[in-house]
């Protein structure tokens, strides 16, 4: 297994993993050709320092996912620190300790890049995963709000 940064090759296996779970499977759009908006949204990514998606690759093939952002602030002495989303791991590979692995290395490519801390947000309903990010040392220390933008 390697874990490196998403090329566009990747990208729809990494949409397949984001529409595999019951709350993706209502909000992305998995299907051949990919939405024009995927596409767009990756170049978007690429071309944004400190943004991108790093894949865990089991023979070349994408077995999970992650974006890691680098934000640079002013709060806290002017700390940098990382956003972690979109997290999935292929159904077939859960329960072998990839999604750890996956996590561990986003939290040292944040350190890597001079951030002091890493920051993530799940769906209150996902109890496995708050299970599994406390377990590596994640702290609810915080309730997120978010606003739709859209219809």
């Amino acid at each position: 297994m390697e874990f490196k940064t998403a090329t566009v090759n990747h990208l729809p296996a990494i949409v397949h993993l984001l529409a595999d779970d019951e709350f993706g499977a209502t909000r992305e759009s998995y299907k051949h050709p990919l939405p024009k908006e995927y596409v767009e949204a990756f170049e978007k990514i690429e071309q944004q320092i400190g943004n991108s998606i790093i894949v865990a690759l089991d023979n070349n093939k994408v077995i999970g996912c992650l974006q890691l952002t680098i934000i640079p602030g002013i709060s806290r002495l002017g700390s940098i620190r990382a956003q972690i989303e979109g997290v999935r791991i292929d159904r077939g590979y859960r329960g072998k300790g990839i999604g750890e692995s996956l996590l561990r290395y986003a939290l040292d490519e944040a350190k890597t890049m001079g951030c002091k801390m890493i920051q993530l947000t799940t769906d209150k309903k996902r109890k496995d995963a708050h299970r599994f990010y406390e377990r590596l040392g994640f702290v609810a220390s915080h309730d997120g709000m978010k606003l739709s933008l859209s219809n």
